[in-house]
């Protein structure tokens, strides 16, 4: 058990395939968490990495030994483990999934009733509690497995949160990086008048042709090559486990999360207007931007799914919006789900009838540097050396340091788990963005 501090993180638990995660430990987390859960059934999933059927093998054996029942749904994406807690209104669910970390990795989301998601602080920390202390009840009765196919509920779900009648004919690339998402649109695809042309669409656990994370660059040249070459109107890549998608123009230039969040905040406030969005810390200027011009209220929230849930259920939030790609709605359980967005993007572009890089133009008024990672030790230190510095900036500690002035932004925040420091750099021109950034980073490695 020496491995639970290691892999027990602040929103989910993963790490490495056998020696940090095996089906020893998966069987130990499946019997505390029924023993926290208490009512089932319990909805258990599972992406394509090729751990995962044994390890959601011993992790239901687990929560039937508590005794609770179980619904197998089998292979499918996060967001549909949301979609089962939220409709059918279970007990809890449990994913299987590293999302987008290489093959060796693996790991479980969980949440409870009505999507509500487990975090370190509230849940996961009780978890590993049972667990260390060794006091798991097991229970006279074991609870049954059963199997459970949700994949027409969940589609007609998704088909009532946008119009498919607006939607044109559009040409999409769509990169699933041979994860989950792939499998999945094979079936969603006839209720769709888009033409899908698929890339990585063979769920292989070994990920062949490039780990599912759509954030690194190197990951996105296939898409953009393909759309370029098929002359598509637009791109999409899916990261591991689907929750997050993230798109290509026609024209092969990358959109950020930033974008997509004003882009789809741009589209829900015109069907729901006055309404109140949310964006993380480290979002762009143009996101909270977006929604004042669009006649919406903006909150800024911390980075982290959890938070965000529970802070979009606090102040009756219509949809938040992540840099790193999650976008979650009010009417899909205040959950991320990747799907979705991408099909209010497509509503988007065809009300519109313009290009995507057309539509994005205007929201590209600021340059930022992406995050960056530092090694640092001393995380809190370093964090008020640099507020000292830059003191004369506004300063805010929602999530980590955030200073402000007039032409230029950063966000400085310590990691959770590992001794790193994040810093994102916003300007209002490219020179001014790499000079800041620089400028920060010699402080910060120094």
């Amino acid at each position: 058990m020496n491995n639970l501090d290691k892999i027990f993180k602040s929103y989910d638990i993963r790490g490495q395939y056998p020696s940090e995660i095996n089906e020893d430990i998966a069987y130990k987390i499946g019997l505390a968490y029924g023993n926290f859960i208490g009512k089932g059934p319990i909805a258990v999933g599972q992406d394509g990495r090729i751990s995962g059927p044994t390890l959601a093998k011993a992790l239901m054996k687990g929560i039937a030994e508590s005794g609770l029942d179980i619904w197998d749904i089998g292979l499918i994406s996060t967001d549909m483990i949301y979609f089962a807690t939220g409709y059918y209104k279970v007990g809890g669910g449990v994913m299987v999934t590293a999302s987008h970390k290489p093959a060796k990795d693996n790991g479980f989301k969980f949440c409870r009733e009505k999507a509500i998601p487990l975090s370190g602080k509230v849940g996961l920390d009780k978890i590993k509690e049972m667990i260390l202390s060794g006091k798991l009840q097991l229970a006279k009765k074991p609870g049954k497995i059963i199997r459970k196919d949700i994949y027409d509920d969940y589609f007609k779900k998704i088909l009532s949160l946008v119009d498919i009648k607006k939607i044109k004919p559009l040409k999409v690339v769509v990169d699933s990086g041979n994860g989950a998402e792939g499998y999945i649109l094979e079936k969603f695809q006839k209720y769709l008048p888009i033409k899908i042309i698929p890339l990585y669409f063979e769920v292989d656990g070994t990920f062949p042709n490039h780990i599912p994370d759509p954030l690194i660059e190197e990951n996105q040249k296939d898409c953009q090559a393909k759309v370029i070459k098929e002359k598509a109107d637009l791109g999409m890549l899916f990261d591991g486990d689907g929750d997050r998608v993230y798109l290509i123009d026609e024209k092969g230039e990358w959109v950020t999360g930033s974008l997509i969040t004003a882009l789809v905040a741009i589209k829900m406030l015109k069907k729901y207007p006055g309404s109140k969005i949310l964006y993380n810390a480290v979002c762009s200027k143009i996101v909270p931007e977006t929604i004042k011009a669009m006649g919406g209220k903006a909150s800024m929230t911390k980075v982290g799914h959890s938070l965000i849930k529970q802070q979009m259920r606090d102040e009756d939030g219509l949809f938040a919006g992540e840099h790193s790609g999650h976008y979650f709605f009010k009417d899909f359980y205040y959950a991320d789900t990747g799907l979705v967005a991408a099909m209010v993007i497509l509503e988007l572009i065809s009300e519109k009838n313009q290009p995507l890089s057309e539509i994005a133009k205007p929201l590209k008024k600021y340059y930022n540097s992406g995050e960056i990672n530092s090694d640092v030790e001393d995380k809190e230190g370093k964090m008020k050396q640099v507020a000292t510095i830059y003191k004369n900036g506004r300063q805010t500690w929602l999530d980590g340091l955030t200073v402000e002035y007039k032409d230029w932004w950063f966000n400085l925040r310590p990691s959770n788990t590992d001794p790193l420091i994040r810093l994102n750099v916003e300007a209002k021109t490219k020179e001014l963005m790499e000079q800041k950034r620089d400028e920060l980073l010699k402080i910060i490695r120094k």
